[in-house]
């Protein structure tokens, strides 16, 4: 492992994303173009989330016809990749694309607009946003520390990360020292591990220096990326801890509240469209890139016992359930997730869930 170069471990990725993006606008008709500074929690060249990142800045440009110019920068290069949401409450940056359970530090309530354990597929997430009272919510909790919040796209089901060994009880989750956000990470330290949280960029170098054991990053379309199948031996599925993250872009709420009506509607409309392209990229990219592990890498899957599991999930509720005592902020956003939760989990056993296996997805790991 350390004679293997950090720079061949991770793919590079577009080179449009290198250094900082200040994309190029139109000729503005009227006046000075306002700058928008986008600072991202996403290492330079990562495919998906930085792509996602591109994307929205230069629909916003373009869109306003460079009436609202987005600068982008990459993750460290302005702000601190986790400290994205502290910037823009300031006003250091305008605009960032990042995930909310990143900031649970503030509220727990935070990991419910990226994802919780068992929760919400990236659809369902979405759909409770958008339908189901979640962006209200959203909407107040981030309003007490001066941001504004939309959701670009989800990840899809992740997942159960990459380990140093195998996984086959409970047992084997003390003493592990596992890169892994949000309450999912509060479930494993429950189990006995030492859950900690890393930027994208930092996670290699901590495979390289044994600082951590394990990992989990979105999916099969970012750990090729990232050359996990040569640093880690077991590849773990399914993921308990993140069924459908959502990531956002936040905006300091003063700035947002000064747009006109029309800038708002257009980064609305933006986010909007990036929420499908973002989320199609993912579906689309984890399911090629999952096969291209498996057959040209060798990588052999290996299904998370049924016991684990269970505790694994006994332990989610329990720690998902929790965010309900914080305070009362805590306790409405708990229960209209759950309420939602309750509602399309009616459906999907007898829909996708059952469609989905009598397709055949479960024979992806039959002969490996």
């Amino acid at each position: 492992m350390k004679t293997l170069s950090r720079r061949r471990v991770m793919l590079g990725g577009s080179a449009a994303l290198a250094g900082t993006a200040a994309l190029a606008a139109p000729a503005v008709a009227q006046g000075a173009p306002i700058t928008i500074r986008m600072a991202t929690s996403w290492p330079s060249g990562l495919g998906g989330l930085a792509d996602s990142a591109a994307r929205v800045a230069e629909g916003i440009t373009i869109g306003s016809e460079g009436r609202l110019n987005v600068e982008l920068y990459p993750a460290g290069q302005l702000v601190p990749p986790l400290g994205v949401h502290d910037a823009a409450s300031t006003g250091e940056i305008e605009m960032y694309h990042s995930a909310e359970y990143y900031f649970q530090g503030k509220h727990r309530g935070m990991n419910f607009f990226t994802t919780v354990p068992l929760g919400l597929t990236s659809v369902e997430q979405a759909a409770w946003l958008k339908f189901g009272g979640g962006q209200e919510l959203w909407d107040e909790l981030n309003a007490g520390f001066g941001v504004k919040a939309l959701a670009v796209g989800g990840t899809g089901v992740q997942m159960g990360g990459w380990f140093n060994k195998e996984i086959t009880s409970k047992d084997d989750f003390v003493g592990l020292t596992m890169r892994m956000p949000g309450l999912g990470g509060q479930v494993i330290s429950k189990m006995g591990a030492n859950a900690v949280v890393l930027p994208g960029g930092g996670i290699v170098e901590a495979l390289f220096e044994g600082t951590i054991d394990a990992t989990e990053w979105v999916g099969p379309y970012n750990d090729l990326q990232f050359g996990f199948q040569k640093l880690l031996s077991t590849y773990i599925y399914p993921g308990f801890h993140e069924p459908g993250t959502t990531a956002s872009c936040g905006f300091n709420i003063d700035f947002w509240n000064n747009l006109s009506d029309v800038d708002r509607n257009l980064i609305t409309a933006v986010t909007e469209a990036e929420l499908t392209n973002h989320t199609a990229d993912y579906y689309g990219n984890n399911g090629l890139a999952l096969v291209q592990l498996l057959t040209e890498a060798g990588v052999k899957p290996t299904r998370l016992p049924d016991d684990v599991w269970n505790e694994l999930a006994r332990v989610s509720f329990e720690v998902t359930a929790s965010v309900a005592d914080d305070d009362e902020m805590g306790r409405r956003i708990v229960e209209s997730y759950d309420a939602y939760r309750a509602l399309v989990g009616q459906a999907e056993p007898m829909s996708q869930a059952e469609y989905l296996a009598k397709r055949g997805a479960a024979e992806l790991f039959a002969e490996v």
